[in-house]
Parts: structure tokens; C-alpha cells; sequence
């Protein structure tokens, strides 16, 4: 795996200032400690640092076609690079090196914008084709990798793996956008295409950016999009777990690719324990894999990683993580460069770190849920449309104005604690799915944030984002969007993006078997009861694995990579959670109103509340802050 950066000037070609080039590609260091890279020309910059995983002496970036007239940098694997530098090779392209980066140039000069539709894996690349005066952009289709950009106002578009080194650039806005800040408190990260910058955006999962030399319109396609397409030829049960198998077993077999050691995560769950189960199957060594163990029962799933790697005579390696160890706050403000509130981070950091000991590379099982709609909330969303379905439109809007008018206090008794399912009630389906999601509810939100800050939003809200994916979903079966929804918010914004940062930040590269888009495509055209059946959720991925991992790594409850915020918060975290409330940092960005943040804490403190997650949300936005303001 790899970091990118580059300046490109729209206007002019004008030189590229080399030293600040440098130091852009240098701030993503850990990204490729092997090896960096620069080329400039007129008008033109590129870097790139290296993580060195195929055709370790040959792949250097930047790196040219034949004649150097079209150069990438890139950040990624494509798994099928060797068909496609044979098809290339048949149609008459020289190659010089063994890795998958050429087939990229090459690819480009023969299909040109069409190239990434020929490519499997996953990866964000910019290339630079001087004949046709074009720089091209490009990201995965599930967003595995980042790709940052910002059009500057002297005319320089200046783009970057992460944001730490746009950041370099003196004329990157540092301006805070307050519709990404209104997203954040309410989903807890900043979903794609914003980012937290004003003016600077993520390339969309599944897009190409196009710029041609003198204009500085920045025409951005989609080339690719979840079909939810209903698959032709029915088929039994039998017939689709056997072909769920095939296709996990082979997206696993091509990710084992690499010139370096290799291993994955097994956190006892289905999906990683799934994943391991198909590389028993495809790799001629044992697996090496490596789970973390919490110290409390709660949390802890290490016994059934430890069974499941017996199973398959893995090399297991676990690390244990303290529960009160929250050393890491200040560190991740300044890993995620956005304020980031998935507070498994800690876990996922420490996962990563203990992995590298011992390999390179490492497959991972997330998607799992996204796919093959693992997640609780899918059933709590089904079963809420469900109770809605049974009354009248007039009775549901009645209830839910009497959700927004009805006491939201503590001291009721738990029965008559009916504040947000009566407000659901009133809901339509995607709002009710973004309500579920929301780590800090609409009205808390309200009576969180300031009069002033209110006033900034414009009347804007953060279910706009669910709204524009809704429109352009091609399916509108509930389930079905809802999974839509996650693959396109959740999925890329949250769970992906902290694995990218958590492992590059120890030089680790994690592949995502079950994220491969021939599978995806494939598990998105199969009929919703396959997926989720009688409350069960992955119901063919668990059917499927009988023959492999025991019944109660299949069927057990699902806990989750979570840390005891709650307890944090009452302990060991309590002063630092009060200072970062009173802080002139966070007052200073005029977010929020004092006396709205302070009951949150007394409410949390004497247990009348559980407003860890929220609490949580708040601690790292000013973490962030305060990294901005060092």
C-alpha cells in the first residue's frame, strides 16, 4: 500500500514548487516507508511513497509508459493485473517491470477513461497523460482507498492520499465546513464527497475526475454503481450456498498475491472467521492471524478467534488490550485529520500494530455485514416500517408530533421513556434508517448546538445525505436501500476509512476479500430472504459455512469491536471529558451552547443517561480542534 500527492496547475505551466512537493509526500511517510518518489514538469507534481508488496525491486512510482509521456501514481492492488498485461502485451505495449502499477499507464493509453472499468481491486490513482494535456483521477468502487482534492484559488488543484499532506500547501482553506460539521455530530465521521475543509473533497467511491490543461472544470463521472439487479436464473438454497463458497473462496484466492509475508484478522466473528476459513482452504501454508482480547467479558471474543484458528492450525498471535486503555485520543485527532467519533479505532490501531510484527499484508472480513445485511439495525428498520404499515398516514403524523412535544426526561420511569419511537412514527423510511444511524439524534443535536451555529446551518441537516442516495438507488425494496444506504455512507466514511488510517499508520496492508465488486455485485442481485431470513441476518453466509466453522461462531450473538466508553466517562476519562467540555478550544468554534453540554455530563455522570456516544463524539471533535489549533 501507498501514499499519492500531486499539484497540477489548470491554468498555466508554471513551475511546481519542489520543495513543498516534498514535504507533502514526506508528511505520508508511514504510508510507504520503502521508498519515494517525485516527477515534476511544467505545471505538473507528483509524489508518491512506497510500501514495497510486489516486484519489490522494480516498481518505483512515479512511473512512465514507454515513451514517459503518460506517468501514474497510485495507491492500491489490482488483483488482475496479470490477464490484463497479457491482453495489453497482445496488443502491442512493452512492459518493463512485474507489477500491477504498469498495467495502469498502459490500460490508460489503450481504453483511456474506460481503463478502470477493467480493473479488480482496490485503489486511487492520478495519472498524467502530457500528449493530451489531461490529468485523471480515479477511486475503487466501494472506496477502499482515499483520495483527497481541493481546486485552490490560485488555479492549483492539489490532491492527496490524506489530508495531512494537502495540508502542507499554504493555500489550502483551513475554513471548517459546518454542513460536514453537522454531519459529523450526526452520523460520526464526514461522509464522502465532503470533508471537513470547506472547498476540499473526497473523490467519490466508484468516480473518475477529469482536467483538461487551461480549464479548470472538473468533470466527475460515476463508472460504476451497486446494482441490485435481481439475478436471471433462479436458484435453490443448496445451489446458492454452493456458489457463495466459490465465489469467497476464489475473491480470497487472487488476494494472496504478494512477495511479503501474509496474514489476516480473525476476530472470532463470521466474517473474519469465514475469510480465514477460505484461505485454509486456497493456501498450501497455515494461515498466520492475529485477534486482540479485551479485559472485559463484554467485549472480549478471543476465545472464539483462538477456536477458529485451532480449527485450521492457523499461526495465532493475540494481543491484549487494557480496558482502560485510552491512550490513544490525541494520537488518532491527529491520524484521522477529520474529527472521527468510531471510538473502535483504539482496537482496530491495535490490531494493526500487533499484526505488522509479524506480516505485511493482512485480509480483513469487513463488508460482511453491508452485503449480506448482517447489522441489528436492519431488523429494528424492518420491524419499525412494519408496525407503521399497519396504521393510517394521519395516525402516524400525529404520533410523531406528539414525539417532538413529549418530555425528554431522565427521571421518567423506562416505560414512559417513548420520546424517539414515537418521533420515528412520523418518519418516512429513509429518515426513520437515518434516525436509527444517527449517533446523536436530531432534537439532541438541536438542544446541543448554539443559536448562532443553527443559524450558520441554514436549515440544513444531515438526512439530506441518505435523501441524495435514496434518489439514485436502483432498488426500492427496504431492505435492499437500506444496504444501499450503508454501502454508500456508512461503509466508506466510517469502517473503511478507519481501517485505512489504523493500518497505514503502522505500514500495513489490509485487502478486503469480501468487498471484491464481482462478489458484491453478485450477493446485491440475490433475493432478500437469502440474506435475511427469520430475524437471522447473513443467513446464506452462515448457511454456507456450516461445513466449515462450528455453529456457535455461526449463531452466537454478535458483540461487536467496541471499548467501555460508559465507564470511561465515570472514570478514569471523567476530568479529561470535563475539560474538553470547558475548553476555550471547542467554545471557541461556537458549535455549541454551554449549558446544553453540561447536562449531557451531569446527566451521563450520575447514570440517569447513557450519553457515552455522544459524549465521545464531542471529545474527539475537540481532540480535533485542538490538533488544528497546535
Amino acid at each position: 500500500m501507498c501514499g499519492l500527492v500531486g499539484i497540477f496547475d489548470t491554468r498555466s505551466r508554471r513551475d511546481i514548487d519542489r520543495a513543498l512537493l516534498e514535504r507533502m509526500n514526506e508528511r505520508q511517510f508511514h504510508r510507504g516507508p520503502d521508498e519515494g518518489g517525485l516527477h515534476l514538469e511544467p505545471g505538473v507534481g507528483l509524489g508518491h511513497r512506497r510500501l514495497s508488496i510486489i516486484d519489490l525491486s522494480s516498481g518505483q512510482q512515479p512511473l512512465f509508459n514507454e515513451d514517459q509521456t503518460v506517468v501514474v501514481v497510485y495507491n492500491g492492488e489490482i488483483y488482475n493485473f496479470g490477464g490484463l498485461a497479457e491482453e495489453l502485451k497482445a496488443l502491442g505495449h512493452t512492459f518493463r517491470t512485474h507489477c500491477d502499477t504498469e498495467v495502469i499507464v498502459h490500460a490508460w493509453e489503450e481504453w483511456g477513461e474506460d481503463c478502470v472499468n477493467r480493473f479488480r481491486g482496490m485503489f486511487a490513482f492520478a495519472l498524467w497523460d502530457r500528449n493530451r494535456e489531461q490529468l485523471f483521477l480515479a477511486r475503487d468502487r466501494l472506496g477502499i482507498k482515499p483520495l483527497y482534492y481541493s481546486l485552490l484559488p490560485n488555479g492549483e488543484l492539489v490532491f492527496g492520499s490524506e489530508l495531512k499532506a494537502m495540508k502542507e500547501h499554504p493555500q489550502l482553506s483551513r475554513t471548517i465546513d459546518e454542513h460536514a460539521v453537522e454531519d459529523y455530530f450526526a452520523l460520526g465521521y464526514v461522509p464522502e464527497p465532503r470533508s471537513i475543509y470547506r472547498d476540499t473533497y473526497k473523490l467519490r467511491p466508484g468516480h473518475t475526475l477529469l482536467l483538461n490543461r487551461g480549464d479548470a472544470k472538473l468533470v466527475q463521472k460515476a463508472y460504476w454503481d451497486v446494482p441490485f439487479a435481481m439475478l436471471g436464473t433462479p436458484m435453490s438454497l443448496e445451489q446458492a450456498e454452493a456458489e457463495l463458497v466459490e465465489r469467497m473462496r476464489e475473491a480470497v484466492d487472487i488476494r494472496l498475491i504478494a512477495e511479503v509475508s501474509l496474514g489476516a484478522f480473525l476476530s472470532g466473528g463470521v466474517d473474519s472467521s469465514s475469510v480465514v476459513a477460505m484461505m485454509a482452504q486456497v493456501s498450501p501454508d497455515p494461515v498466520n492471524t492475529c485477534s486482540i482480547a479485551f479485559g472485559e467479558a463484554e467485549y472480549n471474543e478471543a476465545e472464539y478467534a483462538a477456536a477458529v484458528a485451532e480449527k485450521f492450525g492457523c499461526n495465532h498471535h493475540v494481543g491484549r488490550v487494557d480496558p482502560d486503555d485510552h491512550s490513544l485520543i490525541d494520537l488518532l485527532a491527529g491520524l484521522y485529520d477529520e474529527p472521527f467519533a468510531d471510538s473502535s479505532a483504539m482496537p482496530t490501531y491495535r490490531v494493526c500494530e500487533l499484526a505488522k510484527r509479524d506480516v505485511t499484508v493482512v485480509l480483513s472480513g469487513d463488508g460482511g455485514d453491508e452485503n449480506l445485511a448482517g447489522y441489528r439495525r436492519y431488523g429494528q428498520h424492518l420491524d419499525d416500517l412494519a408496525t407503521k404499515a399497519k396504521m393510517p398516514a394521519a395516525m402516524r403524523s400525529l404520533l410523531g408530533a406528539v414525539g417532538s412535544l413529549y418530555p425528554d426526561t431522565p427521571s421518567l420511569p423506562r416505560a414512559l421513556q417513548r420520546r424517539q419511537g414515537l418521533i420515528s412514527m412520523g418518519q418516512d423510511p429513509v429518515a426513520s434508517f437515518f434516525d436509527i444511524n444517527a449517533v446523536i439524534k436530531q432534537d439532541l443535536r438541536h438542544r446541543l448546538f448554539s443559536d448562532s451555529f443553527k443559524r450558520r446551518l441554514h436549515g440544513y441537516d444531515a438526512v439530506e445525505v441518505f435523501r441524495e442516495h435514496a434518489k439514485a438507488a436502483p432498488t426500492d425494496d427496504p431492505l435492499s436501500l437500506a444496504q444501499y444506504l450503508d454501502l454508500k455512507t456508512y461503509l466508506p466514511g466510517d469502517i473503511l476509512t478507519k481501517v485505512d488510517r489504523a493500518s497505514m499508520a503502522h505500514a500495513l496492508e489490509v485487502r478486503v476479500p469480501l468487498l471484491d465488486h464481482k462478489l458484491v455485485e453478485w450477493i446485491s442481485g440475490l433475493p432478500v430472504d437469502l440474506k435475511r431470513r427469520n430475524g437471522e441476518g447473513k443467513y446464506l453466509l452462515k448457511k454456507s459455512m456450516e461445513r466449515y466453522l462450528p455453529h456457535d461462531i455461526l449463531y452466537r450473538p454478535k458483540k461487536g469491536f467496541a471499548v467501555p466508553l460508559a465507564q470511561w466517562f465515570r472514570g478514569p476519562l471523567r476530568q479529561r471529558l470535563q475539560n474538553a467540555l470547558n475548553s476555550d478550544v471547542l467554545h471557541g468554534a461556537g458549535v455549541f451552547d454551554r449549558r446544553g453540554l453540561q447536562r449531557l455530563f451531569e446527566e451521563h455522570d450520575r447514570g440517569q443517561r447513557d450519553w457515552s456516544t455522544p459524549l465521545w463524539s464531542i471529545l474527539m471533535f475537540e481532540a480535533f480542534l485542538q490538533a488544528e489549533a497546535a
